[in-house]
């Protein structure tokens, strides 16, 4: 395998693919001020007790008890529908395509659960599939997306990516004799553009990779543009998106994007730990795979599935439409969970707003002196997520010392997971903080005031 790494010099302007002085350019958004104006959420205190209502631990650990969760990129909080309509599945010991009524329940159970998982996608086209984890069926993705695809060319992943895809292309471009080419980002603002694919992809290139949102930095990523640029050069390679991070902070269009493939794992989109799920197009849907003989060229399922988890989806997109009817007359299920995501995103900006700028009564991360938030200011490209390191200070120490006065954040290194995203900066770990819709400016201004008392 040959191993690439491209850049538009126009665009980065560095003479290396990162520069010498990769630390002082990750840091020169400290202490500046985000271009957003003070961001009102569209949830106010009645409706977002409802919400919070439906979730189980919002405010309490079994284990360690009084604490706010800020920890929703590692797993979010658990609707306890889904809890009370898996746990009744999964007590009936019947498999689907017999002939019995508990059987035909449980196919019911299931069609009804793809059927919502299409809504969830966005989808009109293409099938969607359960794997073991989102993880999983990347790897299948990219790994079947490369052996059906002529020989020789390049494969592309980007730096700013999860390893699923990092690696796995990385993998599978030595495994075949390809060449691998990285995209690199821009330690300035952690965004991978269009114009940085473009200077990369050829019209040989067989398969690409692209990141939704960085589950590190919270930075979104314009994958139209970015997709749109790869097919203009190489109109047949096969595009694959990794939706993991995105998926609980908005409203997904699969039809949209122009990819091949878009994966997400439930466990982070308000369910239970259980499967990964993908959606392919209509013409990557149909390329060799692993599938039982005699089985339609279009099925992707192994094995028998489980209703519960295919009913835990029905109960997440239920809850998303309940949240959608809030703030729109239409009576489409596709159409509330557009307005869901709206409101989810706004909200949730409201909250990176304050923990970045502030309010009357704290400064906010970019106002602390020590502090270096990682990525870009423009509230516009984050969800979810802001990561921040302390000068003079060991991130697990901070982590520990927040969790000791009930906030729960966690540490980002730079390992397996988080290597390829913050060895460009030049920063060892970052303590990350993770929002999600049922999180309050209450918790925010909380974590502000703790804060501040340890930099103290």
């Amino acid at each position: 395998m040959q191993y690439s790494t491209r850049k538009n010099p126009v665009e980065h302007g560095f003479n290396d693919i990162y520069p010498s002085n990769q630390q002082d350019l990750s840091m020169n958004n400290a202490h500046a001020e985000s271009n957003q104006e003070p961001i009102t959420s569209p949830l106010d205190l009645d409706l977002l007790e409802q919400i919070r209502s439906q979730f189980h631990h919002t405010e309490h650990c079994p284990y360690a008890g009084k604490r706010i969760y800020f920890e929703s990129a590692g797993g979010s909080l658990t609707l306890k529908s889904v809890i009370e309509r898996t746990a009744e599945l999964g007590a009936v010991p019947d498999n689907e395509h017999r002939n019995n009524a508990a059987s035909k329940a449980m196919s019911s159970v299931v069609e009804e659960g793809l059927e919502n998982l299409k809504l969830l996608f966005g989808a009109k086209s293409g099938v969607v599939f359960g794997g073991e984890t989102g993880t999983e069926c990347l790897f299948r993705l990219v790994r079947s997306a490369v052996l059906a695809s002529p020989e020789g060319g390049s494969i592309l992943s980007s730096s700013v990516e999860h390893p699923s895809t990092y690696s796995a292309t990385q993998i599978w471009a030595e495994n075949t004799s390809r060449e691998w080419i990285e995209v690199p980002f821009d330690t300035r603002s952690g965004v991978v553009s269009a114009a940085d694919y473009a200077s990369c992809v050829r019209p040989d290139t067989r398969v690409a990779t692209v990141i939704h949102t960085n589950p590190v930095t919270g930075v979104v990523m314009d994958i139209k543009a970015i997709i749109d640029a790869i097919r203009a050069i190489a109109p047949e390679c096969y595009v694959i998106v990794d939706g993991i991070q995105h998926a609980p902070h908005g409203y997904l269009d699969v039809e949209a994007y122009g990819a091949d493939a878009y994966v997400l794992s439930l466990y982070k989109v308000y369910s239970k730990f259980n499967n990964g799920y993908a959606w392919l197009s209509d013409r990557m849907s149909v390329i060799p795979h692993d599938r039982l003989i005699g089985k339609p060229n279009n099925v992707w399922e192994l094995g028998s599935r489980d209703p519960s988890a295919l009913a835990a989806i029905t109960e997440v997109v239920k809850y998303l439409a309940w949240l959608g009817k809030q703030f729109t007359q239409e009576a489409g299920t596709r159409d509330q969970l557009h307005a869901a995501g709206k409101v989810m995103l706004q909200h949730e900006r409201a909250l990176i707003s304050m923990l970045l700028n502030g309010n009357a009564e704290h400064c906010g991360l970019l106002g602390m002196q020590g502090v270096t938030v990682v990525g870009t200011t423009d509230i516009n490209q984050r969800e979810g997520v802001v990561s921040f390191c302390v000068e003079n200070m060991e991130t697990a120490n901070l982590v520990e010392l927040l969790g000791d006065r009930g906030i729960r954040i966690h540490t980002r290194s730079s390992d397996i997971y988080s290597g390829n995203i913050l060895r460009p900066l030049g920063i060892e770990s970052v303590a990350r903080v993770s929002f999600a819709h049922y999180n309050t400016e209450e918790e925010v201004r909380t974590f502000l005031e703790n804060l501040l008392e340890i930099l103290k």
